[in-house]
Parts: structure tokens; sequence; C-alpha cells
């Protein structure tokens, strides 16, 4: 080495080589590593100390000399806490962590190995998380959960190809072919380590092409290729015995003595065991001794040997019992620690959940801002121009003739249609996410089911079936309802009744379960005899995006969401649904709501028009098409209006000009309607406490909730002509009505 490199580069560049002489000869390894220790030592550098220590501990993890790794990352937690490395401590707690597992301290080496994925994270360090995910992942497969084992070494797969690092991609796959050759997927676990091999080969990492192949030879045992196994064993062994990694010699002569009783050869297992024995005891490996112990035991009883069998399963109880005593102790020296985590539960179960948790949080954060992301998108982009659709619907049905008006019910019909499966899309999201709530209002509960009833109607005639609608005699005529859900629950089941109906009657009918003074219970049927539905698929009817398969061999639509929704609108209001049907005969879906009795609402008839003349608004809203019928609309009731088609336009004119109210568009050019709206009510103005109504098609504006409160309510597109005017004309109503927050679910 070139005596004039600087002494701090000569001890990093010992331990870069040592580092990479890993695989070919741990002997060197140890030795390169403990002279960067001497010379840092030498130095006084406490950081060049940490990390020299952290690598010899390493080298000797891995050589099973466990008391010298433990002694040496302990002491090189305490330098690295000195220096505040972060990093430095998660390696060093890695090598602690890869002595207790291979110890039979699962417990202890998990928390570790959790606390390492943490910083790592952190930091970024995809290496070293790879490297632990592999970990955790033989931490889980040895406590049987080879679920979460497959995960983790998954994940270590998709770290190591971030950072194009092909040594530990292939590292992940040893193990994973051998969870998949144990669950019986043979050509999945071969392809699997084959390309280990293969990459192996290319990489020139010896020691990890020895556990290629030691994987290779597993799999070559199952498929009884026996010549070709031993063969693998064997040169396994070789290079493990040259780099000096005890607890991987005794892996193959495990496997070797498995191979050698397949092949009816008991005395070389037993030899092979025996050297594995020696090695495990040498080294205490006692995961691998009990092991030993309890093969020993089973060739021995299957020979007859019972003396012989019941001292090998002696020694193999001891070895379990001292291996979890040993254990007991360890977690209760750390019970300070662990209690933190576990609170009076399984020790292994809260480890497993503490990791889970990191990685399902960050996915969760990820996945929660591209659903809203997508949801305000999908919701504004299609929802805005079928605002435009349906009011030019509505205005022209007032000037049309009979035959113009039966072409434009079927087009309201047609985007009501649309509505209802972008709608079912949207509360889905929010069904799911917990984010939805009862808005019940009093109405008119008789006329409600009526206008169900003349909803569908024309779809049940152009089908040729009957929509009968029962109500019973004691259903009072008002409730307080939330009548959106309510609709929608019925509308699904009413519009999916007559899907499946090809002739015959679809009834609605609504009846009393129990009457009390202030609430009734009522009961809900919609029932139908149309196709039925088979005893197979109807366990999972109700499941988010399921469409049986009688149903996918129709030409009806439908987002599979439809029922799952309903399910999720009957458990909001605190009930369930079911269903009975019999095959080719039809089916009956039920379910009960109790709802409160209530006044009838006020009626808000064409008289009001008056409360809203010579009324003027600032309309911000930059499509053209809405901005117009919403003129006209206005216009119409005696409202005159000043359009701007930004934020930055609709502050300048509420400066400017005193209005009666304002509505607001939210995703404008240049500003939005949020910061439009805040800065109009924090800036004293002629409109600082005039009425604002966000004007949207984006459902999920409501849900932030630091702009929500600036706004008197929300109307959404496409708009509801009627509920815009009971809008407004409860606001200036003669008759003095409350003004309300109009936080409608559409």
């Amino acid at each position: 080495m070139n005596k004039d490199i600087n002494p701090t580069l000569k001890v990093l560049h010992l331990l870069d080589k040592a580092y990479q002489l890993r695989g070919e000869n741990m002997h060197l390894s140890i030795a390169l590593a403990q002279e960067a220790l001497e010379k840092s030592r030498e130095l006084d550098d406490s950081s060049l100390i940490g990390k020299s220590l952290s690598k010899l501990a390493l080298f000797h993890m891995v050589s099973a000399d466990n008391q010298k790794a433990i002694e040496m990352s302990e002491e090189a937690i305490r330098y690295f806490k000195k220096n505040n490395d972060e990093l430095g401590i998660a390696k060093a707690q890695y090598n602690i962590a890869g002595v207790y597992y291979k110890t039979n301290n699962y417990h202890l080496g998990m928390f570790h190995l959790i606390d390492c994925l943490t910083i790592f994270r952190k930091h970024k360090d995809k290496h070293n998380e790879s490297k632990t995910h592999k970990t955790l992942g033989t931490v889980y497969e040895i406590l049987g959960d080879q679920h979460n084992a497959i995960i983790a070494y998954e994940n270590a797969i998709s770290c190591a190809i971030d950072i194009k690092d092909k040594n530990l991609e292939s590292n992940a796959y040893n193990p994973l072919s051998g969870i998949f050759l144990k669950q019986g997927n043979i050509k999945k676990a071969l392809d699997i380590i084959e390309l280990s091999v293969s990459i192996k080969k290319e990489t020139g990492d010896t020691r990890g092409y020895a556990f290629a192949i030691y994987g290779r030879g597993k799999v070559f045992t199952y498929l009884e290729k026996y010549d070709e196994a031993l063969r693998d064993f064997d040169e396994a062994f070789a290079i493990h015995e040259h780099v000096g990694d005890q607890f991987a010699m005794a892996m193959c002569h495990n496997k070797m003595a498995k191979l050698f009783i397949k092949t009816e050869e008991r005395e070389k297992a037993k030899i092979c065991l025996k050297k594995a024995l020696d090695i495990s005891t040498s080294n205490n490996l006692s995961m691998m001794k009990y092991k030993c112990y309890h093969f020993l035991y089973t060739i021995c009883k299957d020979e007859g040997d019972h003396v012989t069998a019941l001292g090998y399963l002696e020694k193999y109880l001891d070895e379990k019992d001292a291996a979890v005593n040993s254990q007991t102790l360890k977690v209760i020296e750390n019970y300070e620690r662990i209690s933190k985590i576990q609170s009076k539960e399984n020790e292994v179960e809260l480890a497993r959940q503490k990791a889970e948790i990191v990685a399902q949080q960050e996915r969760a954060e990820q996945t929660a801002a591209m659903k809203q992301n997508f949801l305000s998108a999908m919701s504004h982009e299609i929802r805005t121009p079928l605002n435009a659709v349906t009011s030019i619907i509505s205005l022209l049905t007032e000037r049309s003739d009979d035959e113009e008006k039966k072409l434009l019910t079927s087009l309201r019909f047609s985007s009501k249609n649309l509505m209802r499966i972008i709608n079912d899309i949207l509360d889905f999201s929010k069904l799911d996410s917990n984010k939805m709530s009862l808005e019940k209002h009093p109405i008119k509960f008789k006329e409600f089911l009526h206008n169900i009833q003349q909803t569908y109607v024309s779809l049940a005639e152009e089908k040729g079936i009957q929509l009968h609608l029962q109500i019973g005699d004691t259903v009072a005529n008002t409730y307080e309802i939330d009548e959106t859900k309510l609709f929608q629950i019925l509308g699904n089941l009413v519009s999916n009744a007559i899907k499946f109906t090809e002739k015959g009657c679809v009834y609605i009918i609504v009846d009393t379960v129990t009457i009390h003074q202030d609430t009734d219970l009522l009961s809900f049927k919609v029932k139908d005899t149309g196709i039925g539905i088979p005893l197979t698929e109807k366990e999972r009817l109700f499941e988010s995006f399921y469409m049986p398969k009688s149903i996918m061999t129709r030409n009806d639509g439908g987002t599979g969401l439809g029922l799952s929704i309903v399910k999720k609108l009957i458990e909001l209001h605190g009930n369930t649904i079911s269903v009975d049907s019999i095959e080719g005969k039809g089916s009956v879906f039920n379910f009960e709501l109790e709802f409160k009795k209530a006044e009838a609402p006020v009626h808000m008839d064409k008289d009001m028009f008056k409360a809203l003349r010579n009324k003027t608004a600032i309309l911000a809203e930059d499509n053209e098409i809405n901005a117009l019928v919403i003129r006209q609309l206005l216009n119409k009731w005696g409202i005159s209006i000043k359009r701007v088609k930004n934020g930055k336009q609709a502050i300048v004119q509420a400066l400017e000009l005193k209005v009666d109210f304002i509505l607001m568009d939210i995703h404008m050019p240049e500003m939005n309607g949020f910061d439009a709206t805040r800065i109009i009510r924090s800036t004293e103005n002629v409109n600082q406490h005039t009425p604002i109504f966000a004007l949207t098609a984006d459902v999920t504006s409501a849900n932030q909730e630091e702009f929500a409160h600036l706004f008197d309510g929300f109307l959404w597109k496409p708009i509801e002509i009627p509920r815009l005017f009971d809008t407004l004309t409860k606001i200036y109503s003669e008759k003095e009505l409350p003004v309300v927050n109009v936080m409608q679910d559409r």
C-alpha cells in the first residue's frame, strides 16, 4: 500500500478490501479489519474505531464467534453514539441481531432488526435495508410464518433491484426458493435458485455462490436427483470451509444427512450429523444442535435402537429447553424495552406487527395521496362537463314540446346513470376510508318512495316488466332521513333487480316493524322474479368489485361496487342487509332501518322567487359552458351575475362590488377557489362576511379541513337546481328561515 496515502484513507481502504473478500476468505477479512482497528486506535479516531469494530463484529458473526461479535458490536455502538452516527449504530445492531437469531434468541434478534430497518429506511440506505429484510425473512421462516417471510424476501429483492446490486438480489432468491420448495411449487423453486446461481457466477461472489448451489442441492434432493444434489452440497461445503463460515458448514452436513437417509445410507447420514454436531457444539449454534439431536433420534428409533434414540431425545429436549430458558432470561433482562412494544402480547407476533406497521404506513401514505389526487382529478374532469349537460337538459325541458321532452327524458336518464356509476366509485372510496357520515333532514317519506318508483319505472317498462311499490298503512308521512344515501341504497337494489329480471315483476316493499313515540323501525324489501343467485356466489355478493359469473356472461354494465356500497351504507345506518334467493325464481334483499319521526319540511315553491329578485352575485367559474348555464338559471330567478374566470379576478371583484352571495369554483387557473376565499375572508372588504358557496365538481374538496370552514356550504356539480334554489331562498326568504350549511354527499 502506498505510504503517502492519508492514514484515514488507509483505514477505509482496509475495511473496503476486507468487506469485498468476505465471500472468498473470511480469515483474511478478519485480519484486514483487525489491522484497520489497530490503525484507527493509533489515530484515536472514534468514527474509524467504530467502523472497524462493526466490520470485525460482522465477520466474527459470520464465523460463528458469537461472543466476540456481540462484544465488538456493543463497543462499536458506544463509539457511534459519541459521534451521533445513527447509521453506524444500525449496522452494529444488525450484527447483534445476526448472533441472536442464529443462537435461538429470535425475539431479541427481531427487535434489533426492526430498529435497524427503521434507521436504514430513514437514511435511504437500500443496501443495508435489503440485507435486513432478508434476515427478517429468515427469522419469520424459522418461526413458521411463511407469508411474512415471502414478503420480507420480496422486499429485500426490491431494494436490491433499486440499487442494481445483483449479489443482494440473488441472496434473497436462495431462501425464497426454499419456501416455494416447502410449498410444493418445485418449478418456481428451481427457476429462482438457478437464477441465483447464474447471478453468482456472473458476479464472482464465491461465498454467495456456495449458498446458491446449496439451495439448488435442496431442490435436486426433492427431485430425487441425488448425484447432482450431493455434488452441490460437497462444493458448497468446501467453499464454506475455506471461507470459515461455521454455521453454513453445519447446514451442509445436515442437508447431506437428509440426502443419505433418502438413499438409505444411514451410516453416512449419522456421520454427517455428528460432524454438524461437533461444529455446532464448538460454536454454540444451539438451533443446529437440537436439529441434529432430533434427526439422530428419529434415525435410531427407526433402526430399533431405542436406548440410543432415547439418549438423543433427552439431549434434544435439554437443548430445546436450554434455548427456551436462555431466550426467556434475555427477554426478562430486556423487559423494560420489550414492554414498550408488546404490552402483554406474544413477543414474536408484535415484533412482526411492528415491522409490518412501518411498511404499511409508508404504503398507506403513498396510496392515500394517490387516491386523493385521482379522486380529485376524476371528480372534477368528469362531473364538470356533466354539470353542463344536466343543467342544459333542465332548461330545455321547460321550453320543449312533448316529443322533444321524451328525448330529453332519455338523455337525462343516461346522464344520471353515468353519474350513478361515477358516484359509486367516489362513494366507495369515502366509505372505505371511513370519511362518510349521515346528513339527515326531514323529508316527505312516502313522496320520496314514489319518486324512486318513478325514476326506475321507465327502465322496467322497457324490459316489459312491472315495478310495484307497496307501503304499509302504519308508515309515517315524514321522517328525518339522509335522502341521498337512502336513494342510493334503494336505487342500486332496484336497478339491479330490474337488470336481472326478464319477465314478471320487481317489488319495493316498505312497512313498519316496531312503532315508538319518536321513532319507527322500518323493514325494506326489494323483491324480483329474476334469474336468482347461485349459492356458490351468494357469499361473495357484497364484496367490492365482485361480479358473479352469471352476471359476467350478460351484456349489462356496472362497476361491481353497487352492492358493496349498499352494504356499507346500511352499516353506516347501524344495520345489516341479507338476501334470500332461489336460482331461476328470483331474489329478495332485506334490511331494516330506524328513523326519527319529523314534521313535514317547509315547501319551497315558486312563490319564493321574489326572495331572490334583484339579488346580485359573483360567479367564479372558468368553464364557459357552465358559466353560461348558471348565468341563465340565476337570471331567470332575478339574480344579476358578475362572472370572473379565476380566483385572482374573484378577489378583485369582491373588493370593488358588494354582492349578496358568491359562487366560487374550486379548480381554476392562476388561483384556486380555496385560496381566493381565504383572502376574501381574511382581508377587510365589502364582501368579507358575504355568504360564499363552493361550486365544485371535486367531491373531495369538503374533506380539506383547513379550507372547509371558509365556506357557507358546498354545492356539487352537476348542480341540482332544486338544491341550489333551496340554498339561496333559505338565506333570503321572507319567512326568515335559518341559514344552513349545505354539506351534501352529491
